[in-house]
């Protein structure tokens, strides 16, 4: 699977458009760089894009940046709210995608490597590639500023990892290095500077400093003023919003300025975030309101409502949220985006795949969504208002199954690439004849686990539909009834999938705990199918 890493350089320019954009087109030209956003502050004076490619494409991207960073800025002149110490001030890279934190570090490294033999700068490494603990955190290396540097770079505790100890006055020094997603939170108050840094300190992790810390971890904050919007900002970095998420750092801000009798005027979000960060928000704000919203785009426009992401400037999901940035529906789920028509022409067509594990998948799908709709065409209407809290139990559990089903459409398709790629595996001595026979049986295994995974959602759905059965729209009864069958049939067509392939597991130990395990999940879909069914026939009498 190929490697997507992100990478998030913070240039020290945020006023010339001409600088701003010469920086972008140089990292665009790279091949293999997806430029996804530039987003230049004028108060902060500072640009931060985001780019995606391969590890060696990203590296070879920020060096393009840099190179063009080290044309146009002087450091000599720059001033700006954002804390920095170098033209290109700060240069992470992030695992996107079949990536991993050591993917990321050893890009970092080369990325420093190579830079400073280009340039002749100063490079520090940071975050999980720092070579020293008191390395690891960012503002360790950047404090004292660019001011400070001569002094830093004079002292020996603080050697750059790359490049010269010498003070280059119109670049400074920069920071890489590997970290998780990191995600730039702002919240807007209508307040001076000094109220904003005192809500930041109260925040964030170190909070005052001398044993007294903040109330959120994971979380580095500082008060700024934006004088071209005229309000202040809570700046924070959320190191770890799986910790801190970022519903919770609007929340606890409000809290904080309401004390002081600030008014909260709204947040953004600098640079791109992980979609997982915003459903976040949207599931807290729907239990704490009791709302009902299952859709994950109407998740998402309350979130960004909830969290006032569109207050100083639009937030732009398909722009913003990094999964939607680099998805591509047509390369990634090439069958489960089809149209139902030429999703049959292509199960027509002379060739292996899709067959019947994909048409199997979308039949249960279809299943679930029949349960969904019927659980939808009772929820709301007056004459089954008493079921109302029912149903909104048990609709999302469908439609989950529903959606989980539907990747699974093209997942059975590509069960046996593993497979496949074993066969092409050389068999010249007895050593590679091993590796490729052990690889292939791994890949038959592999490819065992899709159908069976279909047949295990299946089952999931038993009892959510039940309930739905027993209690929905009775005008509904026969698209309950055909959603069983769908079900049923998905699930049976998995199974035979199980089998088909069995015979190739040579194994024997393996094959018949697969095969014991496939009998007693289709005789469970079986069983659980007639229930509903008769459930549905005895409500018709």
């Amino acid at each position: 699977m190929a490697k997507l890493v992100e990478c998030v350089p913070n240039f020290s320019e945020g006023r010339d458009s001409t600088i701003i954009q010469a920086i972008a087109d140089a990292i665009k030209k790279t091949p293999g760089c997806s430029v996804l956003d530039v987003d230049p502050g004028t108060s902060t004076n500072r640009t931060v894009y985001t780019f995606v490619g391969s590890p060696d494409d990203v590296v070879n991207g920020a060096i393009a940046g840099a190179r063009a960073a080290y044309k146009l800025i002087d450091m000599t002149k720059h001033k700006g709210e954002h804390p920095r110490m170098g033209a290109l001030d700060v240069c992470p890279f992030i695992p996107v995608k079949n990536a991993t934190i050591d993917d990321c570090t050893t890009c970092a490294n080369e990325f420093g490597k190579r830079i400073a033999e280009e340039l002749n700068i100063p490079i520090y490494l940071y975050g999980f590639s720092a070579k020293e603990e008191k390395r690891k955190l960012l503002p360790s290396i950047r404090s004292g500023e660019y001011e400070n540097l001569p002094n830093k770079l004079s002292d020996s505790e603080w050697k750059p990892d790359y490049g010269p100890a010498t003070f280059i006055p119109s670049w400074g020094a920069t920071a890489t290095g590997a970290r998780n997603f990191l995600i730039a939170y702002n919240v807007n108050l209508l307040s001076t500077k000094e109220q904003a840094h005192r809500i930041a300190l109260d925040l964030r992790e170190t909070g005052r400093g001398k044993g007294t810390p903040g109330k959120l971890k994971n979380v580095q904050g500082i008060g700024w003023y934006l004088k071209e919007q005229n309000l202040a900002q809570i700046s924070t970095n959320i190191t770890d919003y799986t910790v801190t998420p970022i519903h919770m750092v609007y929340e606890e801000a409000k809290k904080c300025a309401e004390e002081l009798k600030l008014p909260v005027t709204g947040s953004e979000v600098v640079g791109l975030v992980p979609l997982d960060s915003i459903l976040q928000a949207a599931e807290f704000y729907i239990e704490k309101e009791h709302l009902f919203v299952l859709e994950e785009r109407d998740k998402v426009r309350l979130a960004i409502n909830r969290l006032s992401l569109n207050s100083l400037g639009q937030f732009d999901p398909d722009k913003r949220i990094i999964e939607y940035c680099v998805r591509d529906d047509a390369k990634d789920f090439p069958l489960g985006s089809l149209t139902l028509k030429n999703f049959i022409s292509s199960v027509g067509e002379r060739t292996p795949a899709p067959g019947g594990g994909s048409v199997s998948a979308a039949v249960a799908a279809m299943g679930a969504a029949l349960g969904t709709m019927a659980g939808f065409m009772t929820y709301g209407k007056r004459q089954w208002e008493s079921q109302d809290d029912l149903m909104r139990k048990n609709i999302p559990s469908i439609y989950n199954i529903m959606s989980e089903l539907i990747p699974m459409i093209d997942q059975d398709a590509k069960a046996f690439d593993g497979y496949m790629a074993a066969m092409k595996m050389p068999r010249k001595t007895e050593e590679e004849i091993a590796n490729r026979n052990q690889a292939m049986q791994e890949g038959i295994v592999q490819a065992i686990r899709v159908p069976r995974k279909v047949i295990d959602t299946v089952n999931q759905s038993w009892v959510w539909l039940t309930e739905i059965a027993q209690n929905c729209n009775i005008s509904c009864a026969s698209d309950i009834q055909v959603g069983v069958k769908c079900l049923e049939t998905g699930a049976w067509g998995a199974f035979q999938n199980v089998l088909i392939n069995l015979k190739d597991v040579k194994d024997e130990t393996i094959r018949d705990r697969l095969r014991d395990e496939a009998e007693k999940s289709i005789v469970d879909a079986q069983n659980q199918s007639k229930t509903v069914l008769e459930i549905i026939q005895n409500r018709l009498n």
